[in-house]
């Protein structure tokens, strides 16, 4: 059960406010798949894990560090706990679903028998890492020894440095630390471009340069770009994944003329600094302003493949914040369900418990979870988006500044708390109570609007 991402990573220098953020929203299919917030504490942590999806197995240790998670509801088909922020402030997010092409996998097959995937990468890893370097080597481990059987992308972060990390058919990998003055939006394609295999800002997988050259597995004369090497470069990336891309890169000043070019950079650098309100608005985007915008179609048919679409399932926008205690340095700043009737709300991740709107997802539908009330205001707002426009890009200014204002008075009276988690705890559940009055006053408002436009009328 792959699902299908779109992943916005950010340096500390390239944020206005110097942290570092990983995000990427989760997308499923045209079903419902409920998303719970949760926090894994270490005597909650698997110690005989078991994967779904194959015959991998594994004796963990107990780990010392709790962590945030958006897992799903039901764990009947594994975990998937999506990302989170450990107590040592380390974000991961696991998984965006990459391509690679049938030449690579001729070479190093996936292992669809006892590999490790989405489900089990963050429950594997995040608990056990004290920066981000050490996830990268980590998961790497795990990835040469066992092998993966999907190919998937992921990134990292501390309050120093930000890691993207792409799996080669089933055994290899790269990564590649993000420039600090740098931007990556990634959609489901392979996406890293040029790699230096000698620089101290990358690592890979035992042997890839080698292995790379005795397959003959580079179209390149003397460079070595990864998406050229691995990636498929298919009909359908061109109207699925790079114009994702593209859409962002403009947005942020990187122009390029062609929204389906294979040949996007990876490596972008903003023309202003980039803040958390514009991260969300990225992560929302259906390409409004542009021709391609499915509410300005005739035809229910899009040309293009938006980052916001009736099968996001959660957003999470991982921040780490430089120059604060470490108690309040991480923010695992959430919303649910579609991006562009969602507010995200920044919850601290260092904490005893999350709110129970947020945790306690029914697998049933319930008006009283944050997942399912969510859903409901999109599926009323999508069928008047034009009377509802504005009144929801109000909704989501009031959940933010609302919710960001308790977080500057939290951080202002820390040193007044002697239990820091416990203190931030009832911040969260303060913020989740704003987030749900707000949703349910513009389900209300919805309602109104949807109600005098009703075809029973007379």
């Amino acid at each position: 059960m792959q699902h299908t991402c779109t992943t916005f990573l950010a340096g500390k220098n390239a944020m206005i406010d110097g942290s570092t953020i990983i995000c990427r929203e989760e997308d499923y299919g045209n079903s419902f798949d409920p998303q719970r917030f949760v926090l894994i504490k270490p005597e909650r942590q698997p110690r005989e894990y078991r994967s779904k999806n194959t015959d991998f197995k594994l004796k963990l240790p107990i780990p010392k560090l709790k962590y945030t998670s958006t897992p799903d509801a039901s764990d009947k088909e594994g975990i998937f706990g999506a990302g989170g922020i450990n107590s040592a402030n380390v974000a991961m997010t696991a998984t965006e679903t990459i391509t690679t092409n049938a030449l690579v996998l001729s070479y190093d097959p996936l292992n669809i028998e006892s590999g490790i995937g989405e489900e089990d990468f963050v429950t594997l890893v995040l608990p056990y890492i004290n920066n981000a370097r050490e996830g990268v080597k980590r998961l790497g481990e795990l990835l040469s020894e066992y092998g993966t059987y999907e190919s998937n992308a992921v990134a990292f972060s501390d309050k120093d440095e930000v890691w993207y990390m792409e799996t080669i058919g089933g055994h290899h990998w790269a990564a590649i630390k993000i420039p600090d003055n740098a931007y990556v939006i990634a959609p489901n394609r392979f996406n890293i471009t040029e790699f230096d295999f000698d620089s101290p800002n990358t690592m890979s997988s035992l042997g890839l340069k080698q292995w790379i050259d005795d397959n003959k597995l580079n179209p390149n004369q003397t460079d070595y770009n990864l998406r050229h090497i691995c990636g498929s470069e298919t009909i359908t990336d061109t109207v699925y994944n790079n114009p994702r891309a593209w859409y962002v890169q403009q947005q942020l000043g990187t122009i390029n003329h062609n929204p389906q070019s294979n040949d996007l950079p990876f490596i972008c650098y903003a023309n202003k600094k980039i803040s958390i309100p514009m991260v969300k608005k990225l992560m929302s985007s259906h390409y409004q302003g542009t021709e391609y915008d499915p509410y300005k179609l005739d035809t229910d048919k899009a040309p293009f493949r938006s980052i916001a679409l009736n099968r996001n399932l959660e957003l999470h926008i991982l921040q780490v914040r430089g120059g604060l205690p470490d108690g309040i340095a991480g923010v695992h700043w959430l919303a649910f369900g579609p991006n562009t009737f969602n507010a995200i709300v920044p919850f601290y991740a260092n904490i005893d418990d999350t709110p129970a709107a947020y945790r306690d997802t029914s697998t049933e539908y319930s008006i009283d979870d944050m997942y399912w009330l969510t859903h409901t205001i999109t599926a009323i707002g999508d069928q008047y988006y034009r009377q509802a426009q504005s009144i929801e890009e109000n909704f989501e200014l009031q959940v933010m500044a609302k919710t960001l204002s308790l977080q500057h008075q939290a951080d202002s009276k820390i040193n007044d708390h002697q239990d820091v988690s416990a203190y931030l705890t009832t911040i969260n559940n303060q913020m989740a109570e704003i987030a749900m009055d707000k949703s349910k006053k513009l389900l209300g408002d919805l309602v109104k609007i949807a109600f005098a436009n009703e075809k029973l009328q007379f």
